[in-house]
Protein backbone atom coordinates (compact mmCIF):
# COMPACT_ATOMS: atom_id res chain seq x y z
CA UNK A 1 0.00 0.00 0.00
CA UNK A 2 2.91 2.32 0.79
CA UNK A 3 4.30 1.82 -2.71
CA UNK A 4 0.91 2.73 -4.17
CA UNK A 5 0.74 6.02 -2.24
CA UNK A 6 4.35 6.76 -3.19
CA UNK A 7 3.48 6.29 -6.86
CA UNK A 8 0.45 8.53 -6.52
CA UNK A 9 2.50 11.22 -4.75
CA UNK A 10 5.08 11.00 -7.54
CA UNK A 11 2.33 11.41 -10.14
CA UNK A 12 0.93 14.54 -8.44
CA UNK A 13 4.47 15.90 -8.03
CA UNK A 14 5.25 15.35 -11.72
CA UNK A 15 2.03 17.05 -12.75
CA UNK A 16 2.86 19.99 -10.47
CA UNK A 17 6.31 20.26 -12.07
CA UNK A 18 4.72 20.40 -15.53
CA UNK A 19 2.40 23.21 -14.42
CA UNK A 20 5.06 25.15 -12.51
CA UNK A 21 5.97 27.51 -15.40
CA UNK A 22 2.33 28.64 -15.57
CA UNK A 23 1.27 28.65 -11.91
CA UNK A 24 4.60 28.97 -10.06
CA UNK A 25 4.06 28.39 -6.31
CA UNK A 26 0.44 27.36 -6.95
CA UNK A 27 1.42 24.57 -9.34
CA UNK A 28 0.51 21.76 -6.89
CA UNK A 29 -2.93 23.31 -6.30
CA UNK A 30 -3.40 23.58 -10.06
CA UNK A 31 -2.33 19.93 -10.38
CA UNK A 32 -5.01 18.90 -7.86
CA UNK A 33 -7.69 20.82 -9.75
CA UNK A 34 -6.54 19.30 -13.05
CA UNK A 35 -6.43 15.83 -11.49
CA UNK A 36 -9.99 16.32 -10.20
CA UNK A 37 -11.17 17.41 -13.64
CA UNK A 38 -9.56 14.29 -15.15
CA UNK A 39 -11.31 12.08 -12.58
CA UNK A 40 -14.66 13.72 -13.29
CA UNK A 41 -14.08 13.44 -17.03
CA UNK A 42 -13.35 9.72 -16.60
CA UNK A 43 -16.51 9.31 -14.49
CA UNK A 44 -18.65 11.33 -16.90
CA UNK A 45 -19.83 8.24 -18.86
CA UNK A 46 -21.21 6.87 -15.58
CA UNK A 47 -22.96 10.19 -14.95
CA UNK A 48 -24.50 10.05 -18.41
CA UNK A 49 -25.59 6.47 -17.76
CA UNK A 50 -27.08 7.57 -14.44
CA UNK A 51 -29.02 10.35 -16.21
CA UNK A 52 -30.29 7.92 -18.83
CA UNK A 53 -31.33 5.54 -16.07
CA UNK A 54 -33.17 8.29 -14.20
CA UNK A 55 -34.98 9.34 -17.37
CA UNK A 56 -35.85 5.72 -18.13
CA UNK A 57 -37.19 5.17 -14.59
CA UNK A 58 -39.33 8.27 -15.00
CA UNK A 59 -40.61 6.94 -18.33
CA UNK A 60 -41.37 3.57 -16.72
CA UNK A 61 -43.20 5.09 -13.74
CA UNK A 62 -46.71 4.29 -15.13
CA UNK A 63 -45.71 0.65 -15.77
CA UNK A 64 -44.20 0.36 -12.29
CA UNK A 65 -47.43 1.76 -10.82
CA UNK A 66 -49.38 -0.92 -12.72
CA UNK A 67 -47.07 -3.63 -11.40
CA UNK A 68 -47.45 -2.30 -7.88
CA UNK A 69 -51.22 -2.38 -8.22
CA UNK A 70 -51.14 -5.88 -9.71
CA UNK A 71 -48.60 -7.49 -7.38
CA UNK A 72 -48.80 -5.23 -4.33
CA UNK A 73 -49.75 -8.12 -2.06
CA UNK A 74 -47.00 -10.38 -3.37
CA UNK A 75 -43.56 -8.77 -2.74
CA UNK A 76 -41.64 -11.64 -4.33
CA UNK A 77 -43.66 -11.49 -7.54
CA UNK A 78 -43.39 -7.70 -7.49
CA UNK A 79 -39.60 -7.86 -7.21
CA UNK A 80 -39.35 -10.39 -10.03
CA UNK A 81 -41.60 -8.31 -12.29
CA UNK A 82 -39.54 -5.19 -11.59
CA UNK A 83 -36.29 -7.00 -12.37
CA UNK A 84 -37.77 -8.26 -15.63
CA UNK A 85 -38.97 -4.77 -16.54
CA UNK A 86 -35.57 -3.21 -15.77
CA UNK A 87 -33.78 -5.96 -17.73
CA UNK A 88 -36.13 -5.58 -20.70
CA UNK A 89 -35.67 -1.80 -20.75
CA UNK A 90 -31.92 -2.07 -19.91
CA UNK A 91 -32.26 0.08 -16.80
CA UNK A 92 -30.04 -0.47 -13.77
CA UNK A 93 -31.57 0.48 -10.39
CA UNK A 94 -28.03 1.17 -9.08
CA UNK A 95 -26.89 3.46 -11.89
CA UNK A 96 -27.49 6.57 -9.81
CA UNK A 97 -24.95 5.45 -7.19
CA UNK A 98 -22.10 4.65 -9.58
CA UNK A 99 -20.69 8.18 -10.13
CA UNK A 100 -20.37 8.82 -6.37
CA UNK A 101 -18.86 5.41 -5.68
CA UNK A 102 -16.34 5.79 -8.51
CA UNK A 103 -15.07 9.11 -7.12
CA UNK A 104 -14.60 8.05 -3.50
CA UNK A 105 -11.19 6.36 -4.01
CA UNK A 106 -9.77 9.52 -5.61
CA UNK A 107 -11.00 11.69 -2.73
CA UNK A 108 -9.55 9.40 -0.06
CA UNK A 109 -6.27 9.21 -1.97
CA UNK A 110 -6.03 13.00 -1.94
CA UNK A 111 -7.02 13.14 1.73
CA UNK A 112 -4.40 10.56 2.73
CA UNK A 113 -1.68 12.08 0.55
CA UNK A 114 -1.90 15.47 2.24
CA UNK A 115 -2.49 14.11 5.75
CA UNK A 116 0.80 12.20 6.01
CA UNK A 117 4.13 13.76 6.95
CA UNK A 118 5.91 10.81 5.36
CA UNK A 119 5.10 8.78 2.25
CA UNK A 120 7.02 5.53 1.72
CA UNK A 121 9.40 6.34 4.54
CA UNK A 122 10.42 9.69 3.02
CA UNK A 123 9.29 13.23 3.86
CA UNK A 124 6.15 14.23 1.99
CA UNK A 125 7.47 17.01 -0.22
CA UNK A 126 3.96 17.91 -1.40
CA UNK A 127 3.26 19.43 2.02
CA UNK A 128 5.73 22.19 1.17
CA UNK A 129 3.38 23.46 -1.55
CA UNK A 130 0.67 26.05 -0.95
CA UNK A 131 -2.16 27.96 -2.57
CA UNK A 132 -1.14 31.57 -2.11
CA UNK A 133 -0.54 31.78 1.67
CA UNK A 134 -2.36 28.56 2.59
CA UNK A 135 -0.30 25.32 2.81
CA UNK A 136 -2.03 22.43 1.04
CA UNK A 137 -1.62 20.16 4.05
CA UNK A 138 -3.20 22.60 6.53
CA UNK A 139 -6.84 22.86 7.58
CA UNK A 140 -9.11 25.83 8.25
CA UNK A 141 -8.31 25.64 11.96
CA UNK A 142 -4.65 26.24 11.08
CA UNK A 143 -5.63 29.32 9.07
CA UNK A 144 -7.63 30.64 12.04
CA UNK A 145 -4.67 30.36 14.42
CA UNK A 146 -2.39 33.28 15.21
CA UNK A 147 0.33 31.72 13.04
CA UNK A 148 -2.13 31.43 10.16
CA UNK A 149 -3.15 35.06 10.35
CA UNK A 150 -6.77 34.59 11.44
CA UNK A 151 -9.97 34.76 9.44
CA UNK A 152 -8.83 37.61 7.21
CA UNK A 153 -5.18 36.62 7.00
CA UNK A 154 -3.58 35.24 3.85
CA UNK A 155 -4.55 31.62 4.50
CA UNK A 156 -7.95 32.61 5.90
CA UNK A 157 -8.72 34.57 2.73
CA UNK A 158 -8.12 31.42 0.65
CA UNK A 159 -10.67 29.54 2.72
CA UNK A 160 -13.14 32.42 2.55
CA UNK A 161 -12.89 32.29 -1.24
CA UNK A 162 -13.54 28.53 -1.19
CA UNK A 163 -16.52 29.00 1.15
CA UNK A 164 -17.97 31.64 -1.19
CA UNK A 165 -17.64 29.28 -4.18
CA UNK A 166 -19.21 26.37 -2.28
CA UNK A 167 -22.02 28.56 -0.93
CA UNK A 168 -22.72 29.86 -4.45
CA UNK A 169 -22.85 26.34 -5.92
CA UNK A 170 -24.96 25.09 -2.99
CA UNK A 171 -27.41 27.98 -3.41
CA UNK A 172 -27.70 27.20 -7.13
CA UNK A 173 -28.36 23.54 -6.33
CA UNK A 174 -30.84 24.46 -3.61
CA UNK A 175 -32.90 26.73 -5.83
CA UNK A 176 -32.84 24.32 -8.79
CA UNK A 177 -33.82 21.34 -6.63
CA UNK A 178 -36.68 23.27 -5.02
CA UNK A 179 -37.97 24.30 -8.45
CA UNK A 180 -37.71 20.73 -9.72
CA UNK A 181 -39.52 19.29 -6.71
CA UNK A 182 -42.24 21.92 -6.97
CA UNK A 183 -42.68 21.11 -10.66
CA UNK A 184 -43.23 17.43 -9.93
CA UNK A 185 -46.94 16.77 -9.30
CA UNK A 186 -46.01 13.82 -7.05
CA UNK A 187 -42.40 13.67 -5.86
CA UNK A 188 -40.83 10.37 -6.96
CA UNK A 189 -39.41 8.57 -3.92
CA UNK A 190 -36.58 6.03 -4.35
CA UNK A 191 -37.94 2.52 -4.32
CA UNK A 192 -36.65 -0.74 -2.91
CA UNK A 193 -36.44 -4.06 -4.79
CA UNK A 194 -40.11 -4.72 -4.04
CA UNK A 195 -41.15 -1.50 -5.75
CA UNK A 196 -42.21 0.16 -2.51
CA UNK A 197 -40.78 3.53 -1.37
CA UNK A 198 -37.76 3.12 0.90
CA UNK A 199 -38.75 3.87 4.53
CA UNK A 200 -37.58 7.28 5.68
CA UNK A 201 -36.90 8.58 2.18
CA UNK A 202 -39.88 10.92 2.34
CA UNK A 203 -38.27 12.89 5.18
CA UNK A 204 -34.89 12.77 3.42
CA UNK A 205 -36.39 14.20 0.24
CA UNK A 206 -37.60 17.19 2.24
CA UNK A 207 -34.10 18.04 3.46
CA UNK A 208 -32.34 17.07 0.22
CA UNK A 209 -32.26 20.65 -1.11
CA UNK A 210 -30.04 21.53 1.88
CA UNK A 211 -27.57 18.67 1.37
CA UNK A 212 -25.25 20.69 -0.85
CA UNK A 213 -24.52 23.06 2.04
CA UNK A 214 -22.92 20.13 3.93
CA UNK A 215 -19.94 20.58 1.60
CA UNK A 216 -19.08 23.71 3.61
CA UNK A 217 -18.38 21.50 6.62
CA UNK A 218 -16.24 19.13 4.54
CA UNK A 219 -14.13 22.00 3.22
CA UNK A 220 -13.64 23.29 6.76
CA UNK A 221 -12.31 20.04 8.27
CA UNK A 222 -10.21 18.32 5.57
CA UNK A 223 -6.72 19.35 4.36
CA UNK A 224 -6.76 22.18 1.83
CA UNK A 225 -5.70 19.79 -0.97
CA UNK A 226 -8.74 17.58 -0.31
CA UNK A 227 -10.90 20.70 -0.01
CA UNK A 228 -9.78 21.78 -3.47
CA UNK A 229 -10.79 18.35 -4.77
CA UNK A 230 -14.23 18.66 -3.13
CA UNK A 231 -14.85 22.21 -4.37
CA UNK A 232 -13.80 21.36 -7.93
CA UNK A 233 -15.85 18.16 -7.98
CA UNK A 234 -18.94 19.80 -6.50
CA UNK A 235 -18.80 22.65 -9.01
CA UNK A 236 -18.38 20.13 -11.84
CA UNK A 237 -21.35 18.12 -10.54
CA UNK A 238 -23.62 21.16 -10.49
CA UNK A 239 -22.76 22.09 -14.07
CA UNK A 240 -22.94 18.47 -15.23
CA UNK A 241 -26.36 17.83 -13.71
CA UNK A 242 -27.68 21.09 -15.15
CA UNK A 243 -26.84 19.96 -18.68
CA UNK A 244 -27.71 16.27 -18.25
CA UNK A 245 -31.12 16.92 -16.65
CA UNK A 246 -32.12 20.19 -18.32
CA UNK A 247 -34.78 18.38 -20.40
CA UNK A 248 -36.43 16.70 -17.40
CA UNK A 249 -36.96 19.31 -14.64
CA UNK A 250 -39.13 17.10 -12.45
CA UNK A 251 -37.29 13.80 -12.62
CA UNK A 252 -33.85 15.18 -11.98
CA UNK A 253 -34.91 16.27 -8.52
CA UNK A 254 -34.85 12.74 -7.15
CA UNK A 255 -31.08 12.38 -7.41
CA UNK A 256 -28.83 14.33 -5.04
CA UNK A 257 -25.89 16.39 -6.28
CA UNK A 258 -22.62 14.56 -5.71
CA UNK A 259 -20.26 16.27 -3.32
CA UNK A 260 -17.15 14.28 -4.11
Amino acid sequence: MSAFFSAFAHLVGQLADLLQPLFHTGSAAAAIILFTACVRLAVHPLSRASARGQKARTRLAPQIAELRQKHGKNPERMQKALMELHAREKVSPLSGCLPSLAQMPAFFLMYHLFSQREIGGRPNELLSHSLFAAPLGDRWTDALSAAGGGVFGGAGAVYLALFVIVAGVATFNFRRTRIQMAAAPTPALPEGPDGQPVPGMGAMMKVMPLMSFATLFTVAVVPLAAALYVVTSTTWSAAERYFLYRDMPAAGAAAPVTAL
